[in-house]
């Protein structure tokens, strides 16, 4: 066995029959560092071996040098083994001691400036054009955290766990008549408030942030609709009696709280959302990040109603220095001329909306879109929808402290796009972003008493 590999064994422990990473780990194997005391120098999480990802975490450094410069590495690999990773300067203060809650880093490294959690949303792809997703949700990322001081000789490595589920958070696959989905059910006897989560256009069955929310007393179903098992294999045509059958499946289910459900989609699951409020029955809360009003990319048929997609002129496709390609400008006005038979009638949904912006968003204009509903829903005596805007963020909005994915490959393009966002602006968006959809899903899926319990 190799000395790293003996020292990453070192850092961990065995505690309900999963590996855990110990409170700290030092780089004895490669080198290591004591004070000026004596004391070695050490990685501190807290909390100590594991956290959800998108809860804070505290790291802190002891045993250095008085006033000695370090550079913190993270890193951490995906369900693919695709390595991600940031790094900071920073120097000890008189004593020896490093807290990032404290201590600001330095210019030179992945970001600067007092930013406790800095380490993670700054991570970056070793190969350019990846965007760091969570498949297997039951597994925790392994996040590492080396100390290198000069001449990169590694003083100190911690490492810490990244989970997806708190612990009595149910996963069950769901495969009831034509619906492929994961139900997440929180831990306690219910019901819960019911949410359908449904992603962009990138298919299958993404589950993070379903199992996320899950974790704060929302039932949630994560629901497929195409590019997975026996699902259409692409965007041509969907039929909206599919996404009802989800609904149904929602609103009889014996541990969720009725009488409404809620719906949550991003980007292509924002008007799949927003065509569901406005044609189906039972939905109370919808909330989009980053969606659109008018139906795109595919067809969509509901009974006798066909709704096609809207138009798109590749001419107005701009290429930057880099070659990625800029979208933003590709898709047709709904407004005009026959793009507006496009156009979702969301004047007839009955539910509350909530509309989360980026205004960085290079997929599609997402503030016109949440606009234009907002004026279509108060034309017609609705009630006024939330839109809340980002600076600074761009289109993927994911849980806090997922790092910024600015482009990557786009299904519908076949080529890399800019999806747009400035790192630090867009991991502050996330934070933020994500406190205001539990906020809006409490307010109108759950009462008084619930609110209650889920503020203690």
């Amino acid at each position: 066995m190799s000395s790293l590999a003996r020292l990453l064994l070192g850092a961990l422990t065995v505690r309900h029959g999963r590996l855990q990473p110990r409170r700290l780990a030092t780089c004895a194997a490669v080198g290591s560092s004591a004070s000026a005391s004596g004391m070695e120098a050490r990685v501190i999480f807290s909390p100590a071996g594991r956290s959800l990802f998108d809860e804070p975490l505290a790291i802190t450094v002891e045993g250095l040098q008085p006033q000695e410069p370090v550079t913190l590495r993270a890193s951490l690999r995906d369900d693919t083994g695709e390595l991600f990773e940031s790094r900071a300067l920073y120097q000890a203060d008189s004593r020896g001691q490093l807290d990032l809650s404290r201590s600001p880093a330095l210019e030179g490294g992945s970001f600067s400036g007092l930013e406790p959690m800095g380490l993670l949303w700054s991570l970056k792809p070793e190969k350019p054009l990846r965007r760091l997703v969570k498949r297997d949700v039951q597994s925790p990322y392994l996040l590492e955290v080396e100390v290198l001081g000069s001449h990169s000789k590694c003083l100190a490595k911690g490492a810490h766990e990244r989970a997806f589920l708190r612990d009595g958070v149910r996963r069950i696959p769901v495969r009831e008549g034509r619906i492929r989905a994961t139900l997440f059910l929180p831990s306690g006897d219910g019901p819960f408030p019911g949410i359908i989560d449904i992603s962009g256009t990138g298919g299958g069955l993404p589950e993070h942030r379903a199992c996320l929310m899950a974790n704060y007393g929302f039932a949630m179903l994560a629901l497929a609709y195409y590019a997975y098992e026996d699902l259409p294999k692409y965007m041509k045509e969907f039929h909206l009696e599919y996404f009802d059958e989800a609904l149904n499946y929602m609103l009889k289910h014996p541990k969720i709280k009725g009488p409404g459900i809620g719906l949550l989609g991003h980007s292509k699951g924002g008007d799949l959302c927003v065509s569901m409020a406005s044609f189906l029955k039972g939905i109370t809360a919808t909330a989009t990040v980053n969606g659109s009003i008018a139906n795109v990319g595919a067809i969509l048929r509901y009974k006798n109603i066909t709704i096609p997609p809207l138009g798109f002129d590749e001419k107005r496709t701009k290429i930057d220095q880099t070659g990625l390609v800029d979208i933003v400008d590709v898709l047709n006005n709904p407004l005009e001329g026959p793009d507006r038979q496009s156009l979702i009638p969301v004047e007839k949904a009955e539910s509350h909306f909530l509309f989360i912006v980026g205004k960085d968003d290079h997929n599609w204009k997402s503030e016109f879109f949440a606009t234009e509903a907002s004026k279509r829903l108060q034309a017609h005596g609705k009630e006024k929808p939330e839109i809340i805007c980002y600076p600074g963020a761009g289109h993927y909005i994911e849980p806090p402290y997922f790092p910024l994915c600015p482009a990557s490959m786009h299904l519908l393009v076949g080529r890399p796009v800019i999806w747009g966002g400035e790192p630090r602006a867009h991991a502050a968006a996330q934070v933020d972003a994500w406190q205001q959809l539990q906020t809006f899903f409490h307010k109108y899926l759950s009462d008084k008493q619930d609110r209650r319990q889920n503020k203690l």
